[in-house]
């Protein structure tokens, strides 16, 4: 199997990759179906589109911005194009509006309100983030139907797709690679066999389908980003939207370490980065999925401590993204990044393993040391559920995010300082987590209904 590090690690917008980038994609996705209709002005008076989200996209949809996310889509917007954009006025437009303008002189009707359904029934059965998008005439015929499903991480599949699929998730054919591993078993061989690193293997696999130069420019910017989205965090205050009126802390801490640091230690460093990541994606701002936006402050929190205070070079930083992709390929390919389909698990989990990873190959560990932080990483997560408070990014995600990160920083030290050789393989791990999600209730895959979701008492 083959992901790209560039696809793996995408430049958006909060609060959610499964729930606001990918029904943005797929919304925009089938806004192209209809063109290909080629549909004409006078066809079109008495159709309007209909989007009806299933499963954990109609539970925490609200919170998490779906509804925005598909209207969003349906008016030609995609994530990476919103970054520098004032999207609360975009949004706005969008809902004083009644129509959906398609190409030049194609109107189709619209109301965000009427026409986006939260159907908290059955979820398709395929998978729990599940979207039905439908041109209906006047008569309840319908045109045209494409259903979507959101698969983690801004990744999306329609159902003609998820079918022909082992696992959900599309991928480039590993044939044209040098390097085709899809186990970390298979990766520590060829490894091995042909003493390389695994940012080495990742590397000559990414160039059979990029440039050095798109390769190495694509990195860098994602790093831009990245660090973007901290050094703002670190300066934003307020209270997050949403209605539970969780103020900021990034700021604050960050103040407070600065000011008297010798109190503080790694883990308030790493926690003021993290933190810093989940408040911006908790306001809807520019972040990273890395690999999700529920997760996005891990790894980024772990690069940034590194480069900041141990003074990172540039190829570092490009080592640590090639090794992290490589892990979060591997788990997303024999499990899942979704937490509506394995828990949290899936997402902090997941960035804590790439993150551990990233960090064990730039200080020198061996391919054996880097499969084994990934491991001790993702294996300290397993089980842990996905249960926000009111559907929002932010109870428990945004603190989740930091201690993510000290977990990730702590098993690639544990890593570094053992040989190589441990009695649980990452491909173990791995599955152990994908069966956990399987077993795991619905209350406790993104649908807020168990755990912390419904522990708070009214007053």
């Amino acid at each position: 199997m083959f992901i790209s590090v560039l696809e793996l690690f995408k430049i958006g917008i909060g609060p959610s990759s499964s729930h606001t980038l990918g029904p943005m994609v797929a919304a925009n996705d089938f806004i192209d179906h209809i063109k290909e209709l080629k549909l004409n002005a006078s066809s079109t008076e008495d159709l309007f589109i209909r989007c009806t989200l299933k499963g954990s996209l109609a539970f925490t949809g609200k919170g998490h911005s779906t509804d925005r996310a598909v209207a969003l889509g349906l008016n030609g917007h995609l994530p990476a194009s919103l970054v520098d954009k004032n999207i609360e006025d975009l949004v706005k437009q969008i809902w004083d509006s009644d129509q959906i303008c398609i190409g030049k002189n194609l109107n189709i009707s619209f109301h965000p309100d009427n026409h986006i359904i939260f159907d908290k029934g059955e979820p398709l059965p395929e998978h729990p983030n599940g979207m039905i998008f439908e041109i209906i005439g006047s008569d309840n015929k319908i045109y045209l139907s494409e259903t979507y499903f959101s698969i983690g991480g801004g990744f999306i599949n329609t159902m003609a797709e998820i079918n022909q699929l082992q696992a959900p998730l599309k991928m480039e054919s590993s044939a044209s690679c040098k390097y085709p591993f899809d186990s970390a078993n298979a990766m520590l061989k060829m490894a091995v066999g042909d003493n390389i690193s695994i940012a080495q293997m990742k590397r000559i696999n990414e160039l059979e389908h990029l440039t050095e130069s798109e390769l190495n420019n694509g990195m860098d910017k994602i790093w831009q980003a990245m660090q973007t989205c901290i050094e703002r965090g670190l300066e934003g205050d307020g209270l997050l939207p949403g209605g539970l009126s969780i103020p900021r802390r990034a700021k604050d801490l960050y103040q407070d370490i600065k000011n008297n640091p010798e109190k503080a230690n790694i883990n308030d460093w790493l926690c003021a980065y993290a933190m810093a990541v989940n408040e911006e994606n908790a306001a809807g701002n520019m972040v990273v999925t890395a690999p999700t936006n529920g997760a996005a402050g891990v790894i980024p929190a772990v690069l940034y401590y590194f480069v900041t205070h141990e003074q990172g070079t540039k190829e570092q930083v490009r080592e640590f993204l090639l090794t992290a992709s490589a892990v979060g390929g591997l788990i997303k390919h024999r499990s899942s990044i979704s937490g509506a389909e394995v828990g949290c698990q899936g997402e902090v989990g997941s960035a804590a393993a790439m993150a551990a990873a990233g960090l064990c190959a730039i200080r020198g560990g061996i391919p054996q040391q880097v499969e084994n932080a990934a491991e001790i990483a993702l294996e300290h997560h397993l089980g842990m559920t996905c249960d926000p408070v009111n559907g929002l990014v932010q109870v428990p995600c945004i603190e989740r995010n930091g201690f993510g990160a000290i977990k990730a920083y702590t098993a690639a030290s544990l890593a570094l300082r053992g040989s190589g050789d441990h009695f649980m393989p990452l491909d173990n791990c791995i599955e152990a987590m994908k069966q956990t999600g399987l077993e795991m209730s619905h209350k406790y895959k993104e649908t807020a209904l168990g755990g912390l979701a419904v522990s708070i008492t009214e007053c």
